[in-house]
């Protein structure tokens, strides 16, 4: 029961001034205005208090109603009859026969994505929005290598611009003499060479769409879905033209036919066939260019390497005497180098090095100097860092052969 005013405790004796009296009763004013002020702070903040728990007790409630709810599962519309509509569930690759409305039947058709629950039955249409595999493999930033970085391959640089860059950026110039530009590039040679630093340069020189991947990254587990990434691929491709691919070790995807009955062999050939009907197919490719590389040419498959598809075969070799001395000045541009280091010295020292080869040597040579406490690399270094790379290639050589 609350006080009333007449059991309230006066702040003053009974003979107190009238000035006394009003003193006294103004500090108790003051004093229960503060005490107000408090309350209402403390009701604000359990006020907050309350709304953020309601919120996630909401947010909790939403969720145990979506767990109690059956799961759905996203299938691919493969064809439509009479007697209702026949889809394939995406991960066990199972099909179904299931009825659907007139009304849902008419936004249906075959490739469309769908929901289907644990009874395959259709919930809702999905979008049609390429895989987020083939998404992820677009290059949001050019890469900051360029055509000054690669040493030793001056000619093969040239027919690469020929047949991307130049496409992309002078499209009249080709309509002018009245022929296609080339449709794509392959280029082929032993391992460190450049083929990935070119497609980068390419990738960094044009304002083109870059999508990069590797030929393992189109192998899957599941039938249908190496094919289906290729198509996303391309209709990412589409949508952003123009736009440059990059595959990269395409002698996973590519490799020559066989007789193998085996379901993974029979899988990579469909995730073929579909590249190469993307690559030649009725539909017009529009502006996008294609760059494949690879370090075993002997095992593609005759039928990627014809016209239409890769118009230029491009070889990318070991560099000459020449181009290594250019590859050993550029990789040590940003390096402080000794006056006694010769560069043609260095270049005919590494006979049958590799760009990669070359780059490594500088490293290894940097090692050297910071070992000694030196921020000079001399001579010295390079000659010291060459032969302990080769003798760890012996090394591995021998124990390949007693493996």
């Amino acid at each position: 029961m609350s006080d009333t005013v007449d059991d309230v405790e006066l702040p003053y004796d009974e003979g107190a001034s009238q000035q006394e009296k009003i003193e006294a009763l103004q500090e108790r004013l003051e004093v229960l205005e503060a005490q107000n002020e408090e309350m209402r702070d403390k009701l604000l903040d359990a006020n907050a208090e309350n709304n953020k728990y309601q919120q996630k007790l909401e947010r909790l409630t939403h969720e145990n109603k979506k767990l109690k709810q059956s799961p759905l599962f996203v299938a691919t519309v493969q064809e439509l009859t009479d007697e209702g509509v026949i889809i394939k569930q995406h991960g066990n690759n199972q099909e179904a026969l299931t009825e659907v409305t007139d009304e849902m039947r008419e936004d249906l058709e075959p490739d469309s994505r769908v929901a289907v629950n644990n009874s395959l039955s259709i919930v809702k249409s999905l979008d049609d929005e390429t895989d987020v595999r083939a998404r992820v493999m677009q290059v949001d930033q050019s890469p900051e290598v360029t055509y000054g970085d690669i040493g030793g391959i001056q000619d093969q640089i040239e027919e690469v611009r020929e047949t991307v860059e130049m496409p992309l950026k002078n499209p009249g110039m080709f309509e002018d003499v009245g022929i296609d530009p080339p449709a794509g590039v392959l280029l082929h040679g032993p391992p460190g060479t450049g083929k990935t630093m070119l497609a980068k340069a390419v990738a960094n020189q044009t304002d083109a769409t870059f999508i990069k991947m590797a030929g393992s990254e189109l192998v899957h587990k599941f039938i249908g879905e190496g094919a289906k990434l290729v198509r996303d691929l391309f209709e990412l491709a589409r949508q952003h033209e123009p736009a440059v691919i990059f595959i990269d070790e395409i002698d996973a995807i590519a490799a020559k036919r066989t007789e193998s009955k085996t379901s993974g062999d029979a899988e990579v050939q469909r995730t073929m066939m579909q590249l190469l009907s993307e690559m030649d197919g009725f539909e017009d490719r529009g502006e996008i260019r294609i760059i494949a590389a690879t370090n075993r040419f002997d095992m593609l498959d005759r039928a990627i390497l014809r016209p239409g598809r890769f118009d230029r075969l491009i070889e990318v070799p070991k560099p000459d005497e020449t181009g290594r001395e250019q590859i050993f000045k550029i990789h040590t541009r940003s390096m402080n180098v000794a006056d006694d280091v010769d560069f043609a010295k260095l270049a005919d020292m590494a006979e049958h090095a590799s760009g990669a080869d070359v780059k490594a040597v500088c490293t290894e040579a940097g090692m050297f100097a910071i070992r000694e406490d030196r921020t000079e690399v001399r001579m010295e270094d390079f000659v010291n860092a060459y032969e302990k790379i080769q003798q760890e290639d012996e090394d591995d050589d021998v124990s390949r052969t007693f493996a």
